[in-house]
């Protein structure tokens, strides 16, 4: 007879696609609705960014009830609600007529993305993996990097071929038709199909207490509160670059330049991710994350100090291999440091304070470009940044991991 597939894996294919289309209309096809609604005439760019800014906030308030409402309702439902508000959200920016309906549908995004984003795919397959829990989520968060390089021009196509409005309610039909059946087939946990984590009986856990922690508890432990000081200060730095990498890049390489290496830089982006799902579960997380912040490091200050062609460009690159790794390593830390029981309530609490903080990214780079002339101060405060994270996590290493 032949062997049952392990279903965890298929929880990874599917919270792959949930990935895919979070990452795909949220985050990254957020830069298509800002050019599309200013170049239409619905609003300005102050007041569509002002839209993303909610979108974010929102997301990461409603993120501290992600993991609490899988461990009642499983993540079939929370996936589907996030499908739901995602679609009425890009529908709805394409029948945005002024600022009201823009901040209305950005606001809907931010309810889809707290659903479908970090929070949600790996508190899905926390239950599912021990052993191989870092390459379950390395491997599922693939669509992100996939939407990465595919989302944005797979809309301006789109937009370019149906027109805007059409072509928002194209792609919102598209998101359920894709997100329902990923709903219908996830599952609670192993034990509701007879099988348990990893898929194999030997399977045994190396974090999980005998009992479940309690959210307070967990965020008194300076090993959480680590993770949080350095991947909020990673992601901030992370998302203020991606945001602002064009205006970086076209002066000096060109509009063309500009677009290649940005292509390359997610191509990178998804070669670390590729990277994490071959060694995350062989080594010391928190080692990788280190050395992760410090190449990020490294990148940011050479940009800083020597901004010519050759240097932007193999900066962007190595920079583009942390991307996908400081999203990835959060949870991975926090899943093997707390346990699968207590998962979706603890790292709900540290992404929503690691979400407030890096929104800032974008303006805090704008503004210390506008204040300084150039992008070496922000590029320089940057590695900084990364530098105080990789500190951060080193001092979580060493510290005393029981309850307080």
């Amino acid at each position: 007879m032949a062997r049952r597939i392990f279903y965890g894996w298929w929880m990874v294919g599917l919270c792959l696609l949930v990935a895919l289309i979070g990452w795909g209309l949220g985050l990254f096809g957020s830069s298509v609705y800002l050019h599309a609604l200013v170049a239409g005439g619905v609003a300005s760019t102050a007041t569509v960014s002002g839209a993303i800014t909610l979108f974010f906030l929102i997301g990461a308030l409603v993120q501290l009830g992600v993991g609490p409402a899988m461990a009642r309702l499983g993540p079939g439902p929370v996936v589907l609600a996030g499908a739901m508000a995602m679609a009425a959200g890009v529908g709805g920016i394409g029948q945005a007529t002024g600022p009201s309906s823009v901040y209305a549908a950005f606001a809907l995004i931010g309810l889809g993305w707290a659903c479908l984003s970090t929070t949600a795919v790996s508190t899905a397959l926390a239950p599912w993996f021990d052993r191989h829990q870092g390459r379950a989520v390395a491997l599922a968060l693939i669509g992100a990097s996939l939407a990465n390089m595919l989302a944005a021009p797979a809309l301006l196509a789109a937009i370019t071929t149906l027109g805007f409005a059409m072509a928002m309610a194209v792609t919102a039909g598209g998101a359920l038709v894709l997100l329902g059946p990923v709903a219908v087939l996830m599952r609670r946990n192993p034990a509701v199909i007879g099988q348990v984590p990893d898929g194999t009986p030997a399977a045994t856990s190396r974090s999980d207490d005998a009992t479940r922690w309690r959210r307070a508890d967990a965020l008194a432990t300076p090993a959480l509160r680590s993770v949080i000081i350095a991947f909020s200060l990673g992601l901030l730095v992370q998302i203020g670059l991606i945001t602002h990498h064009v205006s970086l890049l076209a002066p000096v390489l060109g509009a063309s330049g500009a677009a290649g290496v940005v292509t390359a830089t997610g191509a990178s982006a998804l070669a670390g991710r590729l990277f994490l799902a071959q060694f995350a579960d062989r080594m010391d997380v928190r080692v990788m994350a280190i050395a992760v912040l410090l190449l990020g490091t490294a990148s940011l200050a050479a940009m800083a100090a020597a901004p010519g062609p050759t240097t932007l460009s193999v900066a962007s690159v190595a920079f583009g291999f942390t991307i996908g790794n400081v999203t990835t390593l959060s949870p991975i830390i926090v899943r093997r440091e707390f346990g699968a029981d207590s998962f979706g309530a603890i790292y709900g609490a540290a992404a929503s304070v690691i979400q407030l903080i890096s929104a800032l990214g974008p303006a805090a780079f704008g503004v210390l470009r506008d204040l300084s002339g150039g992008y070496a101060l922000p590029l320089g405060l940057g590695a900084g940044c990364d530098l105080i994270a990789a500190a951060a996590l080193l001092w979580g290493r060493h510290a005393d991991h029981s309850r307080p």
